[in-house]
């Protein structure tokens, strides 16, 4: 197992990959469904909190995966199983979130968890056995006994007090997320600018995907008892602005030539827990929304209201934070995403035309976005020489 080079032509997500992340809309859907009782039962605090630990297990499941992968994707019959294991890993993580989110027991997402973690400490000692470098060995050698120390960190974590768990679980997150800045401080492994650029967007993709699922199916379901579409529809077409607007928003411009070293690449891709979970909450929002309207929450509609532009004010500022902003110039472009996230929030206060009103900001923001991008790339463009007239 060698490394792949950085600056590979063509590099693109494999089969495998994309099967590893579909794999993952399981979890995200069962983080976002529990999200959903939380809220319109009233017990935001709660409800957030789980969410937040649930979701960041699902997102650091799937970046240990992906990074390995940008240096070290052989494709071959033992790196095609191992990958196996650690879907079977997943899945097993998606069966526990309800007793995460709902008790606090992570005994059987810390079980799916030994799983991924046992194949993907395998990958990286098979990487340092296989190298020639002694720095590259010292870099895969680090990301095993980081692995392996965390996941015993995790175990320990079942044995300790429910009470203490809301302590410890923050110290254990920030171990796992120092791990590849340690284990990469003096020798970087060959990650791919263009190929991870690609593997968050794609995961980006299935995470609007499932939110669009989800409120469907919320909206399906309300039509199905109510039958009443006036409350419904505003709602539907509001969330159908948001979601589109924020593919849009997030795929404006091309991230990959951005990552050009690990402390700007560690910052963009750990930034994306923000960018992945708001994107998910908005579809947990939407059923939020759509069980008030019809009756079955037990929440005003700003509370209603606020589960859905709150996570899509947070998507709009934190793409505009990682990526958006280095591409910006000029005040009004710059301000463009920002305002428009504060003017979302401000939607919250609506009640229940909320949603709809939200919904029309953003499609507005993208019709703004494009302009100036437009106005500023015909400003930039050189302007063609006048013919030569001939003297006679």
């Amino acid at each position: 197992m060698t490394a792949r080079s950085r600056h590979e032509e063509h590099r693109a997500s494999t089969p495998l990959e994309l099967f590893f992340d579909l794999c993952f809309v399981v979890a995200v859907a069962q983080a976002g469904a529990r999200l959903v009782h939380a809220l319109a039962e009233g017990h935001v605090g709660a409800g957030l909190a789980g969410y937040a630990a649930v979701f960041f297990a699902i997102w650091w499941a799937w970046m240990n995966f992906t990074w390995f992968a940008s240096a070290y994707d052989t494709d071959d019959a033992l790196y095609r199983v191992v990958t196996l294991v650690q879907i079977t890993g997943v899945l097993i993580l998606a069966a526990g979130v309800p007793r995460a989110f709902d008790d606090g027991d992570f005994t059987i997402s810390v079980i799916g968890y030994i799983v991924m973690r046992l194949a993907l400490t395998s990958q990286w000692l098979r990487a340092a056995a296989s190298s020639r470098d002694p720095a590259e060995r010292q870099v895969c050698l680090r990301y095993a006994a980081g692995l392996v120390l965390c996941q015993l960190g995790w175990v320990g974590m079942l044995f300790v007090p429910d009470s203490a768990r809301t302590w410890v679980f923050p110290l254990l997150a920030l171990a796992e997320l120092s791990v590849p800045m340690l284990a990469e401080l003096r020798h970087t492994t060959s990650w791919h600018p263009h190929h991870i650029a690609e593997r968050y967007g794609l995961f980006t993709l299935i995470v609007l995907g499932e939110t669009v699922s989800a409120a469907t199916i919320a909206v399906q379901e309300a039509l199905d008892e109510h039958d009443e579409l006036g409350d419904l529809l505003p709602l539907a077409a509001g969330g159908l602005l948001i979601v589109f607007a924020a593919w849009w928003i997030y795929f404006a411009v091309p991230i990959h030539d951005h990552l050009t070293s690990n402390r700007q690449a560690f910052l963009w891709g750990y930034g994306h827990y923000v960018v992945l979970a708001s994107a998910a909450a908005i579809g947990a929002g939407m059923e939020v929304a759509v069980e008030q309207a019809v009756g079955k929450a037990h929440i005003s509609a700003i509370a209603a209201g606020s589960a859905v532009t709150v996570p899509a004010a947070l998507f709009m500022l934190t793409v505009w934070g990682l990526h958006s902003r280095h591409f910006k110039r000029g005040m009004a472009q710059q301000l463009t995403l920002p305002v428009s996230a504060l003017t979302i929030l401000g939607c919250t206060f609506a009640g229940r035309t909320g949603v709809p009103l939200a919904g029309a900001v953003a499609a507005v923001t993208v019709a703004v976005g494009w302009t100036l991008n437009r106005r500023r790339a015909e400003g930039a463009s050189p302007t063609p020489p006048l013919p030569e007239t001939r003297r006679g």
